[in-house]
């Protein structure tokens, strides 16, 4: 059985996540069916982020095994041509068959666009935010977060889940002429938690707040503390992180 991994690049704003789901169009479930069509059998196709629908991805990377012989130059504009071209396939790659695109990740690091003058080419992929934002007040302002701590406030409480710890190895904010970009990268995110940290860094920002009003609602641990989320147009899946040699 050998096994391949596939780095992809796509347009969010068709699909309801990356997820196979009963209620639409996902990017799973396109890609599923087209690698399907190709290799003739059922396929369980893995990937390393659950992007929500509407989120967008530069670097998602996802692995499928298969018994077939795969010539991966011919394969890989093959596999793009069964696919809408709101999805790309980037690279492919045979990799060992106990390679998981999902748990062998280091890290993941995600972009998030905010534009106070979208443009018509620009305007489903940036948070619209028509009021000035100062880069300095919000590096400020997230200053907290960096490091590992338990980010409950900035998720969904789930049954399910062992503990809401994740580890942040970076978090900065840019500013273009045009845009301001937040830069965040950790060992894993919880759903919905870099729109929840930068929804809610904006709203700090707006209201004049400092660092220590960050750290109250990170030491709360409470949703409800939180509670602004920004829209997922805005937001990239950027990069996925592997030890050295995956």
């Amino acid at each position: 059985m050998k096994n391949y991994k596939i780095t992809i690049q796509y347009d969010g704003a068709p699909f309801f996540g990356w997820q196979i789901q009963a209620k639409g169009k996902t990017v799973q479930g396109e890609i599923s069916r087209a690698l399907e069509t190709l290799l003739k059998h059922d396929v369980n196709l893995t990937g390393a982020g659950r992007t929500d629908s509407g989120v967008h991805a530069l670097g998602q990377v996802a692995n499928f095994k298969t018994e077939a012989e795969i010539e991966p130059y011919r394969f890989l504009h093959s596999l793009n041509s069964l696919l809408p071209f709101s999805i790309r396939i980037w690279d492919i790659s045979e990799v060992p068959e106990d390679f998981n695109s999902r748990f062998d990740a280091v890290s993941r690091s995600y972009l998030y666009f905010i534009s106070k003058r979208p443009t018509p080419f620009n305007y489903q992929h940036v948070w619209a935010y028509h009021y000035d934002l100062d880069v300095r007040k919000l590096n400020e302002i997230t200053t907290p977060l960096k490091g590992k701590h338990d980010f409950a406030s900035f998720t969904k409480l789930a049954k399910d889940r062992d503990n809401y710890d994740c580890n942040i190895s970076a978090l900065k904010w840019n500013k273009t002429k045009e845009q301001v970009v937040l830069y965040i990268e950790a060992d894993r995110f919880l759903h919905g938690m870099v729109r929840a940290i930068t929804g809610t860094a904006i709203l700090i920002h707006q209201e004049g707040g400092r660092a220590e009003q960050m750290l109250a609602i990170l030491e709360a641990r409470d949703r409800k503390a939180a509670a602004m989320s920004a829209p997922a147009n805005g937001l990239f899946l950027y990069k996925v992180r592997y030890p050295e040699g995956e």
